[in-house]
């Protein structure tokens, strides 16, 4: 008998629950701590297989700690893809209800592999560096205001940039401390940053975004971070391959390390114009630079060993 599959559909006050089988009686219970409580009491006895929520903007965080907590078989999945899949599935109602049903099935039909919670300290660095990405982002925002602001909002804006950009340093400041607290995260850095185009904010942000580095094999880590094509095919027709999906900090952080890489770098830039020669678009090209680099920084991580030129 396969194992059970649970779908949780997360509101800010509420948490709907059904399973893929109909002898499971749907139920809902508060998002508080005695909802949780009374959430992990009555699955676990169940022995499920997998428990899937969607990603919710936060709201889903506590959720996946209490049931990681106890031991159960917890997994975040795609909200796009769920749509995608009820919509295959012709659901057009909406309820939560029906919602959590759908998580279900969706769980049950693509069994999403289920992964440990990342430990306290890494939880910290990826708020840390998720937080440093919102306010580099603030400050390329009004640096666009600043180019067309008026005299009087130009000093404002100022103001604020200057502001923003003490913050970035605070930020930066406690990544570092963060990183240099532990050795084990300090060992990773400096292997990480061994190969060419990684510096140690691309270093920081793989180390707490992708924690699977150097665990799983390339083409399994290709898929998690979205660098991994996807083929378009129909009997004679071949569409372009497209990437996308996964981790877009971490796939944003690895395209800015290739565009490095593959500028000044020797190994990796031969590698990028033989296949700009080989008549491949530059953007193409350069999506495969950062593959590469991925594939080379899974290795280095696996097998505890700094980047070589014979590694490319």
């Amino acid at each position: 008998m396969d194992a059970l599959d649970i779908g949780i559909d997360v509101s800010k006050d509420r948490l709907d629950v059904a399973a893929t089988t109909a002898s499971f009686a749907a139920f809902s219970v508060s998002r508080d701590g005695d909802g949780l409580a009374a959430l992990v009491d009555r699955l676990k006895p169940l022995g499920p297989g997998r428990i899937a929520l969607e990603a919710t903007g936060g709201f889903e965080t506590v959720v996946v700690a209490a049931l990681a907590g106890a031991g159960l078989p917890v997994v975040v999945v795609n909200p796009a893809q769920v749509r995608a899949f009820a919509r295959a599935l012709g659901k057009r109602a909406k309820t939560d209800a029906i919602d959590a049903a759908v998580i279900a099935h969706f769980a049950a039909a693509t069994r999403p592999p289920v992964r440990p919670l990342p430990d306290a300290e890494t939880e910290a660095l990826a708020d840390l560096v998720a937080r440093r990405r919102q306010i580099v982002a603030m400050i390329g925002a009004e640096n666009q205001r600043l180019d067309r602001a008026s005299a009087r909002m130009r000093k404002s804006i100022l103001r604020l940039l200057k502001a923003l950009q003490k913050e970035l340093d605070d930020i930066d400041g406690d990544i570092d401390a963060t990183v240099r607290r532990s050795p084990n995260w300090l060992a990773k850095a400096e292997l990480l940053t061994s190969v060419p185009g990684i510096g140690d904010q691309i270093a920081r942000t793989l180390l707490a975004e992708l924690p699977e580095l150097g665990t799983l094999d390339r083409r399994r880590i290709a898929a998690l971070v979205g660098l991994a094509p996807w083929t378009r095919q129909s009997g004679q027709w071949r569409g372009k391959s497209f990437i996308g999906g996964g981790r877009a900090p971490v796939r944003s952080a690895l395209f800015m390390g290739a565009m490095v890489a593959s500028r000044w770098k020797e190994t990796l830039k031969a590698f990028r114009d033989k296949l700009v020669a080989a008549g491949k678009p530059k953007l193409v090209a350069l999506v495969a630079v950062a593959r590469k680099i991925l594939t080379i920084l899974n290795a280095i991580l696996r097998d505890s060993q700094p980047w070589r030129a014979q590694d490319a």
